[in-house]
């Protein structure tokens, strides 16, 4: 069974109430927070099993935050099915979702206090999404000091969003682990999207450029930074429908652009758009 709960007070009830229960049965209690913003799939279902792994109690967390989203963006596209995600939580054995309102998270219309994000937040998805980031980590800080989590659990398809939550952490002193669960992908080998949904027959057979620019890139590993890039982008050229936003190889301790000279562990990053849908996508390999 799971508990659908919209407001904060209601939730810090459930969760008391929860980790004493927890400490009658001998459990420490501890608690694992995998935000969402709903649309749920397998691949939120893999960070919701992780998440069992980790801790007593899990919260999933379902907001579609309007702080993220830039004017002219998806806000009100974007898929809201409660009715779906609440059977596929009960199925996966979640014992509460956390579904507040805006109203609820921002009750006087917006945040007047805001975690900002710099460096590598003004780059790639920040670039193209300028402010996003700083809503993301805002409504992530929020959602932290409600469920007080000692685990939060992200997607890696998301690998920007991950990294600079992290840094967040670290940066803040939160007293909260970060998990990071490899992403899911269907059996064409494209990664699971909420926004999949959007795509028709002819562009879904597109978006697999993709998965196909990640496999190219990989081939090309051994030959260095420049072959890596051509591969990739030779792919993306050979899809009259797919637009390439970036490809790009980074540090993934940093995030920062490779040298050309890079030789050793790497991350690329993609962002393209493929009739109206935006996806984005990633993959690690070594260089060299």
């Amino acid at each position: 069974m799971t508990v659908l709960i919209d407001s904060i007070a209601g939730l810090r009830e459930q969760l008391a109430q929860a980790a004493a229960e927890a400490a009658m049965n001998g459990d420490a209690g501890t608690i694992a927070l995998v935000p969402t913003m709903g649309a749920l799939h397998a691949g939120h279902v893999a960070l919701v099993e992780r998440a069992q792994e980790l801790a007593d109690i899990v919260v999933v967390s379902l907001f579609v935050n309007p702080l993220q989203f830039g004017r002219g963006e998806d806000l009100d596209r974007y898929p809201r099915t409660l009715d779906d995600d609440l059977r596929v939580l009960r199925d996966a054995g979640v014992p509460f979702l956390f579904a507040p309102s805006a109203a609820g998270m921002y009750p006087r219309g917006g945040s007047e206090t805001s975690v900002t994000a710099s460096g590598v937040a003004g780059t790639l998805e920040g670039a193209s999404r300028p402010g996003h980031f700083d809503g993301v980590l805002t409504v992530v800080a929020k959602l932290l000091n409600i469920v007080q989590p000692d685990t939060v659990l992200f997607g890696q398809k998301d690998a920007q969003q991950a990294f600079l939550v992290g840094r967040m952490i670290e940066n803040l002193d939160l007293p909260v682990r970060q998990e990071i669960v490899e992403t899911v992908r269907d059996r064409d080998g494209l990664a699971l999207s909420s926004r999949n949904r959007f795509l028709g027959a002819e562009e879904r057979q597109a978006a697999l450029a993709i998965p196909a620019m990640l496999a190219a890139a990989e081939t090309s590993a051994g030959e260095g930074v420049a072959a890596v890039r051509a591969a990739a982008e030779a792919v993306a050229a050979g899809e009259p429908l797919l637009e390439l936003d970036y490809f790009t190889v980074v540090d993934p301790d940093t995030f920062a652009p490779v040298a050309e000279d890079h030789a050793g562990e790497a991350q690329v990053l993609i962002a393209a758009r493929v009739g109206t849908t935006r996806l984005i996508d990633n993959g690690r390999l070594r260089i060299g």
